[in-house]
């Protein structure tokens, strides 16, 4: 008797001398041609001291790392180091490229500045004048955050125009690494814009990623996969689930 070609379906008997198919579960992996996207939030910067703002590139407060981000910057690097990374991508400030100089340093690789991929520019709360606002209690923080808008902030970058250029700045760099894995070092509004376009999701639902957290996202074929969001395994506090005390309720952590 002729058998038949197995189909992939399960069986509900077996033939004498076989043994039933089994089907297990597969961890995921990414499409043939997909980009794979590793986008670390920079580590933790300068802290802002009212009446001495920031140095600004490009209208853009540019502190460099705090000591605390250094370390970050280190615990990265290491992280990251045999994860095998065809290229890395930094912003126009310089808490990015000095966050990516420990990963870069190990695996030999350039940084190429990305530009539209800075941070969301805040009007006239840059230079660290956002962080003082924020601990103050500014009722426009409070708006912006039931708002979910940077663009509440006076002079703040319209909401429209800076999606659309973190589109173009991300969609550059899938479009020039097809079947690699990149990591791209930006900033907290940045990460938290780039997943609510991957996903559709609120404005400010992936705001609240920590300093040196990694993200992991897939694209092929125009559609996003989010295989995670802010991890933080190579940085101490474990889940740090502890709120900030110095933030109001609510307001998610980001500090710019």
């Amino acid at each position: 008797m002729p058998t038949r070609p197995d189909d992939g379906r399960a069986r509900t008997g077996t033939v004498a001398g076989m043994a039933e198919p089994t089907y297990r579960q597969h961890r995921y992996h990414a499409p043939a041609g997909a980009t794979e996207l590793l986008v670390v939030r920079h580590g933790a910067s300068e802290p802002a001291v009212a009446g001495r703002p920031f140095p600004l590139v490009d209208g853009h407060g540019d502190p460099a790392l705090a000591p605390e981000g250094r370390e970050q910057a280190e615990r990265v690097g290491r992280r990251l180091a045999d994860q095998r990374i065809d290229a890395i991508y930094v912003t126009s400030l310089r808490r990015t490229a000095e966050t990516a100089a420990p990963l870069a340093e190990r695996t030999g690789l350039t940084p190429v500045v990305e530009a539209d991929l800075r941070e969301v520019h805040l009007g006239d709360w840059e230079g660290g004048q956002f962080r003082v606002r924020v601990a103050q209690g500014d009722p426009i923080v409070a708006r912006m955050f039931a708002e979910e808008r940077w663009d509440v902030i006076p002079g703040a970058e319209p909401a429209e125009a800076y999606a659309a250029r973190v589109a173009a700045g991300l969609g550059r760099i899938v479009a020039g690494h097809p079947g690699r894995r990149v990591a791209v070092f930006t900033h907290g509004g940045v990460i938290g814009e780039i997943l609510r376009q991957a996903t559709g999701c609120r404005p400010f639902a992936f705001v609240g990623g920590d300093n040196a957290g990694i993200s992991h996202l897939v694209a092929t074929g125009g559609r996003w996969v989010v295989r995670r969001f802010n991890d933080t395994d190579h940085l101490p506090g474990g889940l740090d689930l502890e709120a900030d005390p110095a933030l109001p309720e609510g307001q998610g952590g980001f500090t710019a």
